[in-house]
């Protein structure tokens, strides 16, 4: 499901829905990005020659077999900026007034608060679903908060999903809580376990996420 975050005004069409393809894939080759958008791959380098010298996409080289190596690109660090932070750096300093007049555990109980309101308001759309169901509605419920989520592959006892987009990565790099309290409201309304296995804030590309029935663990 596409997510309805996008870069803000300023760029053209074909830059903007550039932005977005490297943002959900990073590491992109010139003809697979010219394939996805539509254009020729001399279209493609132009705009992607553009968004590097604005600093916002930054090129790497792979290795593949023999030949010459492949290049690719992914966007940079300063990227981030383009998306939607769901007011990150202003919850992020009513955080840090609370873990000053109350401290540190008045602010977890109140992510875990959040986390309560999310799922009394979110549990009636889970009813009634089987595993993948409830993963695929879990989806289409964080991309509508702009977490760009996609779901992935899965095997007989699991399930993936991933998300491309961290909104509150501000408030997760100063309170690691917030993460671990998002895995439990996952586990919740899936009634399922759920095991983080990437992190955006631990530099990775996505918050990749394996789900599996409870009490499945090493079983596929």
């Amino acid at each position: 499901m596409d997510s309805p975050v996008e870069p803000p005004s300023g760029f053209s069409s074909p830059k903007r829905a550039l932005l977005l393809l490297l943002k959900r894939r990073p590491d992109a080759a010139l003809t697979e990005i010219a394939t996805s958008l539509g254009i020729s791959k001399v279209g493609a380098l132009r705009h992607l020659n553009d968004l590097e010298g604005d600093g916002l996409v930054e090129r790497s080289y792979r290795k593949i077999g023999v030949g010459r190596p492949r290049v690719c690109f992914r966007l940079s660090s300063s990227s981030a900026r383009l998306f939607p932070d769901a007011y990150a750096q202003m919850s992020r300093c009513a955080l840090d007034f609370i873990e000053t007049k109350l401290g540190r555990p008045a602010v977890v109980q109140l992510l875990q608060q959040r986390a309560e309101e999310v799922a009394t308001t979110h549990r009636d759309r889970f009813r009634e679903l089987p595993l993948g169901g409830r993963v695929s509605e879990l989806v289409r419920i964080r991309s509508e908060g702009g977490y760009m989520a996609e779901r992935g592959g899965q095997s007989k006892r699991s399930f993936e999903f991933r998300e491309h987009n961290c909104p509150i990565l501000a408030i997760a790099e100063q309170y690691p809580e917030a993460c671990e309290t998002e895995r439990r409201l996952f586990e919740r309304l899936l009634k399922a376990d759920v095991v983080t296995s990437h992190r955006v804030v631990a530099g990775d590309a996505v918050c990749r996420f394996l789900v599996r029935p409870r009490g499945a663990h090493g079983a596929d």
